[in-house]
């Protein structure tokens, strides 16, 4: 099958039709990176958001220094929430180059799902120390599944050599008056074997919200 012209494949990328920009962006993605950046980058000027998503998409497509710093900049100048997600997931493809600028945008956004996007990302690395920095500042976020994702952040962190810090913030989150956050420290406890994860544990099983008590015991038992 014969490739569509790139100046057809830049129009179609802003079609009404959202199946005829798909189409575009997968027609886009054979192209050599030389060819296909340019447009992208033009395409992450335009003023609906929704196409500058599609810019951040197809961007991670191509694994170049020249997309890397493209995403880069769209991260550090673009307002949209959905946008910077989206760029997010784009330039965690990079690999470990990634992690300051990830670090960097979770430090900057306010926004909820700019920062669980960042916050998914990370605990699929092994970047512990840059993890534990973002796992403190998501505890205390106003938004309770940031925090939350803070808490089950820590939980992976229990694997880790900076095991011991992760587990004296949850000892102290395990005392929160919210029965989410204790329910959530019991769960991110699974990860460790250590004495005073297992104290915690049998605190938290005593608690007086049955959820909380649930995921202490399922954790108790299985750790043994």
């Amino acid at each position: 099958m014969s490739q569509q012209p790139i100046e057809q494949i830049e129009i179609s990328l802003r079609a009404s039709e959202l199946n005829l920009r798909k189409n575009a962006l997968d027609e886009l993605g054979k192209f050599s990176a030389d060819v296909a950046i340019p447009v992208l980058q033009r395409l992450s000027q335009e003023p609906d958001f929704a196409l500058r998503r599609l810019a951040v998409m197809g961007l991670g497509n191509h694994r170049t220094n020249e997309s890397f710093q493209a995403l880069q900049r769209i991260i550090e100048k673009d307002e949209d929430a959905n946008v910077l997600a989206e760029a997010a997931n784009s330039i965690f493809e990079f690999g470990e180059q990634a992690i300051p600028v990830l670090s960097g945008l979770f430090k900057r956004s306010q926004n909820w799902l700019v920062r669980q996007t960042v916050i998914s990302l990370l605990v699929e690395t092994t970047s512990y120390a840059d993890l534990l920095e973002i796992a403190k500042i998501a505890i205390t976020d106003p938004t309770q599944t940031v925090k939350e994702a803070g808490i089950l952040a820590l939980g992976q962190i229990l694997k880790s050599p900076l095991q011991q810090q992760a587990l004296e913030i949850l000892t102290q989150l395990s005392y929160s008056p919210d029965w989410r956050t204790r329910w959530r420290v019991a769960i991110a406890l699974q990860h460790s074997q250590a004495p005073q994860a297992k104290q915690l544990i049998s605190q938290l099983q005593q608690d007086e919200h049955y959820r909380v008590v649930a995921a202490a015991l399922e954790v108790a038992t299985g750790n043994n």
